[in-house]
């Protein structure tokens, strides 16, 4: 019996090490080690309670909703509202039901998003709508946001309030993503402004809920609501530069997938803006559009451009735009107290920039 335990105490501690990059190393003292067995503890209440919410009683839907969970994932949202929970009174029933909440809502926003993107694979498996094609994708989502708004309207109005919002950035994000800049607008800066709304609302809205339902000092709330949206940012521009390396453990995806799929990812962008006064980034981006709008899906010309891509500057440029969005983060939890919280989240942002290395 106490093999097993220890076994599933080791399977929970590598989960936290995949997940937010704490390593043993990290937890010296009796209080750190303390706080990294509520991690793990959370971590296999939020799970266990996740396989419950992802079941259905309708057979296709029960199938379709599970299918991107089963598939994996590292529970990062689920793990930053575990830790700032660690703020207040640690792992309430609240914080693991809203844990669950932005972890669904996550996987929710997947399913559009792989139609939106015509993406061929998530998470290293066919993604939904290959399999099952758009409208059973699209539905798949709406239920999984549905059953994330219900667990939620369980917690009142503030959790209401912030998962509305968080779902209302979400949708603005994908919309503003697909039509694009207008003539007015700066196109990084619109860019940015789509991450911050896709990827960082969420992420930010994860460490808040840890905070909000384990009754943490209100004062928290607003430099943790920074940190995630800096750190959303941050990984989606880390994200950028992995799609041009094709390291499918970390994306699931085949290099220049994103681009491929019409998405001006920030090396692109960057390299548009050089263009007309570079002649060599002018025809690194042709051989780059040229891949984009071909409708071979093996194109070697194409992979050639990739290649060059990410070794250009313009990719260099992304890593530390990434950087400093990652930095800033950190900055914000000047506010917080010192101790095992705020060590874990700065790590944490330490191996998000580690992905790229």
């Amino acid at each position: 019996m106490s093999t097993d335990l220890d076994s599933r105490q080791l399977r929970r501690r590598h989960k936290l090490k995949s997940t937010l990059g704490l390593g043993e190393t990290l937890f010296a003292s009796a209080e750190e080690r303390k706080f990294a067995l509520a991690l793990e503890d959370g971590l296999r209440l939020v799970e266990e309670g996740l396989r419950k919410e992802m079941t259905f009683a309708d057979p296709l839907a029960d199938v379709t909703a599970r299918y991107l969970f089963e598939a994996g994932g590292k529970r990062v949202r689920p793990a930053l509202a575990l830790l700032t929970a660690q703020l207040g009174r640690g792992n309430t029933p609240e914080v693991i039901i809203a844990a669950q909440a932005m972890e669904i809502t996550h996987l929710a926003s997947l399913y559009h998003d792989d139609v939106m993107d015509d993406a061929e694979v998530r998470r290293g498996v066919p993604s939904a709508q290959s399999v099952w094609g758009n409208s059973v994708a699209i539905l798949t989502g709406d239920l999984l946001f549905a059953r994330a708004g219900r667990l939620i309207s369980g917690l009142g109005d503030r959790a209401i309030e912030l998962q509305s919002m968080t779902f209302e950035r979400l949708c603005l994000g994908q919309l503003h993503e697909t039509i694009g800049p207008r003539p007015e607008d700066d196109p990084i800066e619109h860019y940015l402004q789509v991450l911050s709304d896709k990827t960082g609302s969420l992420i930010s809205a994860a460490a808040q809920v840890g905070a909000i339902f384990s009754d943490a000092p209100v004062e928290y709330q607003e430099p943790l609501h920074e940190f995630g949206e800096k750190i959303g940012v941050a990984f989606q521009l880390i994200d950028d530069v992995l799609d041009l390396s094709g390291e499918l453990e970390e994306t699931g995806k085949t290099p220049g997938t994103d681009l491929r799929s019409g998405v001006a990812t920030l090396p692109l962008l960057y390299l548009r803006r050089l263009a007309p006064e570079d002649p060599s980034a002018q025809k690194l981006l042709d051989r780059i559009e040229k891949g984009i709008y071909s409708e071979s899906k093996d194109d070697p010309e194409f992979e050639a451009a990739v290649v060059d891509l990410r070794e250009h500057q313009v990719t260099k440029k992304t890593l530390e735009e990434a950087k400093r969005w990652a930095h800033e983060g950190v900055d914000a939890l000047e506010a917080l107290p010192k101790g095992p919280v705020r060590k874990a989240l700065t790590r944490f942002t330490e191996t998000l920039v580690e992905r790229s290395s």
